[in-house]
């Protein structure tokens, strides 16, 4: 009887809705971190379990995807939607494929999932703070690597500090990204600059080249080698260039504080 009440279920999931659920749950994986391997993966275990065929596109800005009912061929609908604001919620990930894996072990319901996945959805983020004490930590002992000493290490530590209490603040304002990771670089490097114009610590040099280092795109420049690898190469692309835009920010938030600042053997 159980086992009818769960084919009789799966059988009346229409297309639509759970197209609408694997958008929902694709983008956010997209925007939280996520490379379309994981994507794949994650949203394959819903759609085997539920008994549907999926093909999907992925994109760094949004996700087309296909569904088909294997049981209903008349059951079936394509539909497109863009991803949120990226911001990196690795947390966010794991608790995605926990709940792709409950859905196949324990079989569970798509109204279900759909209630799991709005809990995971309200899951609050890093706090700023910790974020950014933890940013400047980083930042000092790759510092440290550098042979920078201790006043090194903690000018660059209060640079990455404010440097990302800044990003985040206008960030919060609603500002371009690239626009607040350029601001952001001109603050840490101006705070350094400073160290290096009074000649603070044996190897300011050191502090100026890593505080803004939090400031690199680790996650899509990974994922940008993952998705190359594994054959995405439409979503390869545009995280490479995405990556190389912030790059690019970066320098240019960088160059125009030490021109301004007259550092010319940087």
């Amino acid at each position: 009887m159980s086992a009818y009440r769960e084919t009789s279920e799966r059988a009346k999931i229409p297309a639509q809705r759970f197209a609408d659920l694997i958008l929902d749950m694709g983008t956010y994986l997209l925007a939280s971190g996520a490379h379309c391997g994981r994507l794949n993966s994650n949203l394959g275990r819903l759609a085997t379990a539920w008994e549907f065929e999926m093909n999907m596109n992925p994109t760094f800005k949004g996700l087309l995807v296909t569904v088909k009912d294997l049981n209903d061929p008349s059951n079936i609908i394509t539909c497109y939607k863009s991803s949120p604001a990226h911001n990196v919620h690795l947390a966010v990930l794991t608790d995605v494929s926990h709940l792709s894996w409950k859905v196949q072990e324990e079989k569970l319901s798509i109204t279900e999932v759909e209630k799991e996945f709005t809990k995971i959805k309200t899951k609050s983020h890093y706090n700023d703070i910790i974020v950014a004490i933890a940013v400047g930590l980083s930042c000092a002992g790759l510092c440290l690597f550098s042979f920078g000493d201790w006043i090194n290490a903690l000018i660059t530590f209060s640079a990455a500090f404010i440097g990302y209490i800044v990003k985040v603040l206008f960030a919060n304002r609603k500002y371009n990204p690239m626009i607040c990771i350029s601001i952001a670089a001109f603050i840490t490097t101006l705070i350094t600059g400073l160290g290096k114009l009074y000649g603070i610590g044996t190897h300011p040099e050191a502090a100026m080249a890593t505080a803004v280092l939090y400031l690199i795109p680790g996650v899509p420049l990974i994922n940008c080698v993952i998705d190359l690898i594994e054959g995405y190469l439409a979503s390869a692309i545009n995280r490479a260039l995405f990556g190389g835009f912030i790059l690019l920010c970066i320098a240019a938030g960088m160059t125009l504080c030490i021109t301004l600042m007259g550092i010319s053997n940087f």
